[in-house]
């Protein structure tokens, strides 16, 4: 069973559809025990890093998610779910994220004949081999949508980066946690095979 994180982002219902295509048991659902017992969890979502965070904190979701991590269960960020697992971003200034990994999220320059929010699709570098990207080719495109991005403390946790104004880590991995900036369930073939790997995490060692 994998849980969705349901704190009233926008997006979730489209990673919802992505994940039953591939024929996996999903739930929406903001209760602890849910979640808690879920084989896997995804904290999707589109939106602002404050209005997030604030709806976390409203529904009780932080200490579940900081729970949920501790006990090693295989969690998921998706774009603005990226952003939260760590301390801060320039769009909230003040407000805390999750802090469960070390970088700050920063908004994306502005650069001549690029629009921000940075729409549509870009191949992507892979490096220090990433679960999530197995049989992915490198240079895979997939498709973004966000203002703002990651800038990981820790190299060798980034998994994927690409190049959009400036130098964006567009996954990372630590442990049981993963995260893409990219919108996995709105790229494709390549998506579905990076969320495919997701839901198979642990089923090999079966």
């Amino acid at each position: 069973m994998i849980a969705l994180i349901d704190y009233d982002a926008g997006n979730i219902k489209s990673v919802e559809k992505a994940l039953m295509l591939l024929g996996e048991d999903v739930i929406l659902s903001r209760d602890k025990e849910e979640l808690l017992s879920a084989d896997k969890v995804i904290l999707p979502g589109v939106g602002s890093f404050g209005d997030a965070m604030e709806n976390l904190h409203r529904y009780g979701l932080v200490d579940v998610i900081h729970q949920i991590v501790e006990k090693g269960t295989p969690f998921l960020g998706i774009c603005l779910g990226l952003q939260l697992l760590f301390e801060s971003s320039e769009e909230s200034p003040g407000v805390e994220g999750l802090g469960i990994l070390k970088g700050r999220i920063l908004r994306i320059p502005d650069q001549e004949g690029l629009k921000i929010p940075h729409m549509g699709w870009n191949s992507i570098h892979l490096q220090n081999q990433g679960r999530l990207f197995q049989g992915i080719p490198e240079q895979s495109y997939v498709y973004f949508v966000h203002s703002y991005y990651l800038e990981a403390e820790e190299e060798e946790i980034v998994k994927a980066t690409t190049e959009y104004s400036t130098h964006i880590h567009a996954s990372v991995e630590k442990g049981q946690v993963f995260a893409c900036q990219f919108h996995p369930e709105k790229s494709s073939k390549v998506g579905l095979s990076i969320l495919r790997n997701f839901a198979s995490l642990g089923k090999e060692e079966l």
